[in-house]
């Protein structure tokens, strides 16, 4: 009978195989149970700890200031971590600008010599500082030779129209250094922002200067263009705006090349009168050799 059990138990036997699973399983069953039983535990302990918290904290106002309060500092140096901020670098990149940045200002010193001439004298005849002034010749030059215009024309219309007050508006809706019609070239204020714009000065003499290419290329010459730029094309006169104008912009040339400018134009400018920049609708051209002649407008159209 020993004999019979032994082989029945032999490794390679079913019933050996059978009871080798069982024990498996058993083994399985108990660790489940067990981990079971721990993690019910587990929670439950968590459980009693989180309402002993809440109750430590009802009973306890200061602990629950302390907790926020160090919960909020943890908040901020995650956050200052996240942007990048550490003690060396404690300003984020973001920072407005210095008012130095913002200022339509440059150092008249740094100018080319032709440039620094323009702005000295600009400042001294219309008391205007030439830090301000430098910048605006530095544009007007530039911008100027972009679109084939003389830079001492550009200025000379800056300084007829507004006497270079930035902020200069006329009872009609004249605005800015050019007193360029904001409500009619709103259009060409667009891709700087909106017709605020009117009013920073580069922004103004830009917009200004693509009003004057229209008005001198529909006219045809510079003295025509002024008169449709002062709004009077359909008028018999402009009312001696383009003869002011000239007259500046010649002095202005003689500046900016190194000589005197002409005592018989020099005057003591009158306070400026803004004047509304529009081209005039329904207005014919007829040229006739090197004369331009400005037609009544034509019922009809």
């Amino acid at each position: 009978m020993t004999a019979l059990t032994t082989i029945s138990l032999h490794p390679g036997s079913n019933a050996y195989q059978k009871n080798s699973r069982s024990g498996f399983a058993t083994v399985v069953d108990d660790m489940t149970q067990g981990l079971v039983g721990i993690t019910h535990n587990g929670f439950a302990l968590l459980g009693l700890a989180v309402v002993f918290v809440i109750l430590t904290l009802t009973a306890r106002p200061d602990l629950r200031d302390a907790g926020e309060l160090k919960l909020m500092s943890w908040l901020q140096e995650r956050r200052d971590a996240v942007l990048g901020l550490t003690e060396s670098d404690p300003e984020p990149e973001f920072t407005e600008p210095t008012a130095i940045e913002r200022a339509t200002a440059a150092n008249p010193t740094e100018l080319p010599r032709q440039q620094a001439a323009v702005a000295y004298w600009l400042s001294k005849k219309y008391k205007v500082a030439p830090e301000p002034l430098s910048v605006l010749v530095a544009q007007a030059f530039e911008i100027g030779n972009k679109a084939k215009l003389d830079p001492t024309l550009i200025l000379a219309i800056m300084a007829i129209e507004s006497g270079f007050n930035p902020f200069a508006q006329s009872p009609v809706g004249a605005q800015g250094l050019m007193q360029v019609m904001t409500k009619i070239h709103h259009d060409k204020y667009e891709d700087f922002g909106g017709k605020l714009a009117a009013f920073d000065p580069v922004t103004n003499l830009r917009v200004g200067v693509k009003v004057l290419q229209e008005c001198i290329s529909r006219a045809g010459s510079i003295e025509g263009g002024l008169k449709y730029y002062v709004g009077a094309a359909n008028l018999e006169n402009d009312g001696g705006y383009a003869s002011k104008v000239m007259a500046e912009h010649a002095r202005l040339h003689a500046v900016a090349n190194g000589k005197r400018p002409p005592t018989r134009l020099f005057a003591t400018p009158a306070p400026a009168k803004p004047i509304p920049v529009s081209l005039p609708r329904n207005v014919t051209v007829q040229k006739s050799g090197s004369e331009v002649a400005l037609l009544a407008p034509n019922p009809g159209l």
